[in-house]
């Protein structure tokens, strides 16, 4: 006769093997800075240490000069080799800017050729060249653009938010600084909670959200195993 429920021992096992599984995953992945320490690495975001979107190949802006509607230009893409092509000035370098920064560049140029104190705004109409990879347990891994200041839980919404079976104790950033692989370990759970700073996301950034084996285990359990209720008939 099959059995109503698993047997205990099988469950055991089951759980056995996730918590194993665990311990075998936490010693594979190399010693990251946590709490405090984590901060000194990926810090978080404040006024004082905000970035600008720095704009970038095959991003697209638009440019206004008030009261110059030819000077004008809407949807421009910034080339491969990072220049845009402006009426009167011709090439100008637009990669590495941000767009106050371009805006400033560009009036300078015009007020040299031949209009006085030109004002001149840049808008960034589509981000594409600065993105962070957000991978590991959340709903929808993959590639997403950061425009302006983006913090952790910010790049985790982007992938609509964390799984079920999720280690909120488990989220690393990966950074190249200078050439140098950084990373560090955070907990959402705590910064949801307000008990930790949001660190700060930056355009190369990778965010990894870990899996929790023994979540994924009860899940599995609780999803396979048949939830028949038993009745005892008494005369």
């Amino acid at each position: 006769m099959t059995p109503l429920f698993p047997r205990p021992h099988r469950i055991s096992g089951v759980l056995g093997c996730a918590v194993l599984a665990s311990l075998l995953a936490s010693c594979a992945r190399p010693d990251l800075p946590r709490d405090e320490a984590a901060y000194e690495v990926i810090p978080a975001v404040s006024p004082e240490s905000g970035r600008d979107y720095i704009l970038g190949p095959s991003d697209v802006i638009s440019l206004t000069v008030l009261n110059e509607p030819d000077l004008s230009l809407k949807d421009v893409q910034i080339t491969t080799g990072g220049n845009i092509s402006l009426p009167l000035i011709g090439q100008v370098r637009a990669s590495g800017f941000t767009t106050d920064g371009l805006a400033s560049d560009i009036a300078a140029r015009l007020g040299q050729r031949m209009l006085r104190n030109p004002d001149v705004s840049v808008n960034l109409t589509t981000a594409v060249s600065q993105k962070v990879v957000v991978e590991g347990s959340v709903t929808k891994p993959g590639i997403y653009p950061v425009q302006g200041r983006t913090t952790l839980l910010g790049a985790i919404a982007m992938a609509e938010g964390t799984s079920r079976i999720s280690a909120l104790g488990e989220i690393v950033i990966l950074r190249t600084v200078d050439g140098k692989a950084m990373g560090a370990v955070f907990d959402v759970g705590m910064i949801r909670r307000g008990e930790l700073p949001d660190p700060e996301i930056l355009g190369g950034d990778t965010v990894v959200v870990g899996f929790s084996s023994l979540k994924a285990a009860w899940r599995d359990i609780l999803t396979t195993a048949p939830l028949v209720a038993v009745f005892r008939a008494y005369r």
